[in-house]
């Protein structure tokens, strides 16, 4: 049997096999950005993958991008969370909270009354988001945060990892890919700033390094993991050379003992990021993208990585490890349904039994 099927460890993370379910926005919070009952079923339903990681948890009201997602702020938000990881704990799953700030990438309809739309400059966004109240928008122009404010950006991430260990969760993951406030100030293309947080490289790296220590600050590095995807022009992102941009960043963080860096790779481009990342990183890898069965075994069977995370496949197929393990045919989920509210394309997909 291959290799992908066995357990792993990943700083104190345990895997009982290397399949790992990728981060996915879904849009079925509550109305106070609360994980509902309809969101336990969810996760416990896909709790055979070798670990979990959540959708993108908001760690503020700024941070807040998109509609019905939830957060990692409140008391409501942690009771919800820890309904998650009781239910997939019960059957014996790992998980994660993503935590991501959308920085720019947001429209103020999505978002409550008085919260901001921040980012490194006051650069907007180009693109369009949906919203339950207008339908598609465009981004809305962001205000650059000011030099003393940065400091309480960083100590949300680090307050929704408390939140997140109070939750239950295993780990957390930062989210530094897609567009998202770290990739953001690590840009050339969205971060203008002439202090310490921009203009050269290293002050470019400085906001995803602190965020880094400060989430690994909370309870460890090795229950730390962050996702990274140079070269990505996803929400507008840009950079004047994302090969040295994330060949730093990679070796600033390299000795902070952190669990894993959890990678994309891209199709047709010169940047290979897994390279880039086993180069840089170590072997504490998980590759995500469009993986197929043979390829994802091959990846792990010669040691490339440890672990791959599949997102559309376990959409449509909750038990897809039993699938993977079988060799069955995999069933095809409804791409009208990923952001609908309700069961319909989120929880009434079979399953083999």
């Amino acid at each position: 049997m291959s290799v992908l099927f066995s357990p792993i460890q990943l700083g104190r993370l345990e895997l009982r096999n290397r399949i790992v379910m990728a981060p996915m926005t879904r849009s079925r919070a509550g109305g106070a950005d609360e994980p509902t009952d309809l969101m336990v079923e969810y996760y416990q339903q896909r709790a055979s993958a070798g670990l979990i990681v959540t959708e993108g948890i908001f760690p503020s009201a700024d941070g807040k991008g998109y509609c019905r997602t939830p957060g990692l702020v409140t008391p409501a938000q942690v009771e919800g969370w820890r309904k998650v990881t009781d239910a997939v704990h019960a059957v014996g799953g790992t998980i994660v909270a993503q935590i991501m700030h959308c920085g720019r990438i947001t429209h103020a309809d999505n978002k409550d009354p008085g919260s901001e739309t921040v980012a490194p400059s006051a650069i907007p966004a180009r693109g369009d988001m949906f919203t339950d109240t207008a339908g598609m928008q465009p981004f809305s122009e962001p205000r650059a945060l000011r030099l003393e404010e940065i400091a309480g950006v960083v100590g949300e991430f680090a307050r929704s990892t408390e939140l997140a260990y109070r939750a239950g969760f295993d780990g957390v993951e930062a989210h530094c890919a897609s567009g998202y406030l770290p990739a953001q100030f690590l840009s050339t293309g969205s971060n203008e700033r002439n202090d310490e947080y921009g203009g050269s490289l290293d002050n470019r790296l400085r906001f995803a390094v602190e965020v880094l220590k400060a989430m690994a600050a909370v309870d460890g590095a090795d229950r730390v993991g962050f996702r990274i995807c140079p070269g990505n022009p996803f929400n507008d992102l840009s950079d004047e050379n994302p090969e040295e941009t994330f060949t730093a960043f990679l070796r600033a963080v390299h000795d902070l003992g952190l669990a894993y860096c959890h990678v994309i790779r891209l199709h047709d481009v010169a940047l290979d990021n897994i390279a880039l990342a086993r180069t840089e990183f170590g072997e504490a890898l998980i590759v995500n993208d469009s993986y197929k069965l043979p390829d994802a075994q091959r990846v792990i069977d010669t040691g490339m990585a440890a672990a791959v995370s599949f997102a559309r496949a376990f959409i449509g197929n909750p038990d897809l490890v039993a699938r993977f393990q079988a060799e069955a045919e995999l069933d095809r989920f409804d791409p009208k349904r990923l952001y609908t509210p309700g069961p319909e394309g989120y929880t009434d997909y079979r399953t083999l039994t």
